[in-house]
């Protein structure tokens, strides 16, 4: 069973990397490859990324033309999207106690962050392969 972890975070809150101090940095980034090695080691893990802040991020849609049009940045959200991962593991407590692990990454002076991850499993078959099915 694939599953992709989302983790959230406040756009305004704890995991605003760029105020903590090297230690809390060097840690909180050991502690995601721990899990990321420990998770690839398992064979669980299909992919992680991590995502720039939302300053960076626009919605695209296609205009009446068919070209790209853009919006964004959007100040006003409470919370952004930060990484992701996608796992392969055998059952969805599995996924949720990935998810919990990942929750529990440290912040300024070695504090559980709590962070929010959403689990959604991955459909497996979205369309059918041929028109006539």
């Amino acid at each position: 069973m694939k599953f992709i972890l989302l983790m959230h975070t406040p756009t305004n809150g704890p995991y605003q990397l760029s105020g903590w101090a090297r230690q809390d940095l060097e840690a909180h980034f050991a502690y995601w490859r721990r899990l990321n090695g420990d998770l690839r080691q398992a064979g669980e893990l299909v992919a992680v990324e991590a995502l720039t802040d939302p300053t960076q991020a626009r919605r695209v849609r296609a205009g009446a033309d068919g070209l790209p049009v853009t919006d964004g940045v959007f100040p006003e959200s409470k919370e952004f999207l930060a990484g992701y991962w996608i796992v392969d593991v055998d059952s969805r407590e599995r996924a949720y106690q990935i998810a919990a692990r990942a929750s529990a990454a440290p912040g300024p002076g070695g504090a559980s962050l709590n962070l929010e991850i959403e689990v959604r499993e991955v459909m497996r078959e979205v369309m059918p392969t041929s028109p006539d099915e």
